[in-house]
């Protein structure tokens, strides 16, 4: 990646997004983020006193930091994902998960960072974060369980076959964002961060070995999207708490978590609907973007619904609760504001993506 076209990209960039504030300068520096997505929850189910889930809900966030009112910004998956690497808004493809992958088009960049037009694959002019860190010098890396080869994806214009799980593969494309860039998948370095989960065992023994940006996305049954799944295991909430306990306390062991490292566990929307537990709200003056009206899509809304959102750092107080509003956008921010990774893309910029670091690295040791 590191051959792309910068010419054009830092064109399209710098036309799109102008200068963007500098960051607060006492926000202590997470050299190692790491993210895990899971599926389709609302943060009254999540976090309630009755969770399905509480080694997540009630161990996990007292140990670190609970952003209670941590929005998606759209339904239904695909767009948050999207959102979460490069900033840019629901259009009624992503919308509906991309059962075709289709390109981007016409693909034509606006004052605010988002491009106009309809599809799924974005053209080389959009930049994600990935192309951002290892521009600046910094690695990342997408873990995607049960992805049967690196950077997998259908091909351009064809039928994704991962839509639905099968007994030989619970890989989802549309919850890896990274295959849906051109500035990533055309070149042969996709390959080489965009990687099956099992690859993090390795990669976590050593400091030097751990990205200093990491995007875990589990398969269609741990990440709590099937109910039951299709191998016979329960799905849903109690499914992804199984997959925490096995790999939340191999992070928290690895150097690089121990070395300034953050793990942010959260959920890509809430209920989409329809029915009574459907959320689209939002927060944090979410615009809709330019390419549909409603980011609820089949439950009208402007947002995705309330997920929550814990964090764990030696950075952070046990018993931490940040009631500031943030969403996906600000996720993209908060991240881009630590690596001062500059300018913001898409909506990350946008007065209410805010970094909730300040907020949430309580620990005065960290400063």
């Amino acid at each position: 990646m590191r051959l792309l076209a910068k010419a054009m990209l830092a064109a399209a960039l710098t036309a799109a997004l102008g200068a963007p504030a500098e960051a607060q300068a006492r926000t202590p520096h997470i050299k190692h983020f790491f993210v895990i997505v899971l599926e389709n929850e609302n943060a009254s189910s999540t976090f309630g006193k009755d969770s399905e889930a509480p080694y997540l809900a009630h161990r996990l966030r007292r140990q670190g930091a609970f952003l209670r009112n941590y929005y998606a910004i759209g339904h239904n998956s695909l767009d948050n994902y999207i959102a979460m690497v490069s900033g840019q808004a629901p259009n009624p493809q992503t919308q509906a998960d991309c059962p075709f992958f289709t390109s981007f088009l016409p693909g034509t960049p606006t004052s605010d960072g988002q491009y106009i037009g309809s599809g799924c694959v974005y053209p080389p002019g959009v930049a994600t974060v990935a192309n951002l860190l290892e521009d600046s010098g910094y690695t990342w890396k997408g873990y995607m369980q049960d992805m049967a080869t690196p950077c997998q994806h259908p091909k351009i214009n064809s039928r994704d076959n991962t839509q639905t799980a099968t007994k030989e593969s619970q890989y989802a494309a549309r919850h890896n964002p990274f295959v849906y860039f051109h500035a990533i998948i055309d070149f042969s370095t996709c390959g080489e961060h965009d990687v099956n989960l099992r690859v993090l065992r390795s990669d976590l023994r050593r400091r030097r070995t751990t990205p200093n940006f990491s995007f875990i996305t589990p398969d269609l049954c741990n990440d709590g999207h099937d109910s039951p799944c299709v191998t016979g295991s329960p799905g849903g909430l109690e499914q992804a708490n199984r997959f925490l306990r096995r790999w939340v306390p191999r992070i928290r062991r690895s150097p690089g978590f121990k070395d300034h490292g953050l793990l942010m566990i959260t959920f890509d929307e809430a209920e989409a609907g329809p029915g009574d537990d459907a959320d689209s709200s939002a927060c944090c003056g979410e615009q809709p973007g330019p390419n549909t009206p409603s980011p609820g899509g089949q439950t009208p809304g402007p947002g995705g619904g309330r997920v929550g959102a814990v964090l764990l750092s030696p950075c952070i107080r046990r018993h931490t609760v940040v009631k500031e509003p943030f969403n996906h956008y600000s996720f993209l921010h908060t991240v881009e504001e630590n690596f001062r990774l500059l300018p913001y893309l898409g909506y990350a910029r946008s007065p209410g993506a805010r970094s909730f670091l300040p907020a949430a690295l309580t620990n005065p040791c960290c400063r």
